[in-house]
């Protein structure tokens, strides 16, 4: 149950992050710079999600065929290849989108220190 909540909280703010962080891109950078936010934020929430449906069977007691390894490696491959294709043809700029690829990381520690202490205060 706990780790419904953290992907969901984890989800939301990261999607209402990026939706306010583009609209300061674009006031920025133009369209780039709001679709290399967006884009950043959809890719990182995109990875996150397949990592947390792969935990979660595993969690469950699935044997998910391929290794590890392998799968963090092809996902962090699509993620790169699908980044430099957005940058390269000049439709995210490189610091717009890697500024929404930072919100994830943001997210996940605020979700986790609000879940832990909710956890840690059963009263409440």
């Amino acid at each position: 149950m706990m780790e419904r909540r953290l992907t969901t909280g984890v989800t939301r703010q990261t999607a209402l992050a990026a939706l306010v962080t583009a609209l300061a891109g674009g006031w920025l950078g133009g369209v780039s710079g709001a679709l290399g936010v967006l884009t950043g934020g959809a890719l990182a929430l995109l990875s996150f999600r397949l990592l947390a449906a792969r935990l979660a069977a595993i969690g469950a007691g699935s044997t998910l065929g391929a290794p590890w390894a392998m799968v963090a490696g092809l996902r962090f491959a699509a993620v790169s290849g699908v980044a430099i294709a957005l940058i390269v043809a000049g439709w995210a700029h490189p610091i717009a989108w890697l500024a929404g690829y930072t919100l994830l990381p943001l997210a996940v520690v605020t979700q986790g220190l609000r879940l832990a202490r909710e956890e840690s205060r059963p009263w409440m």
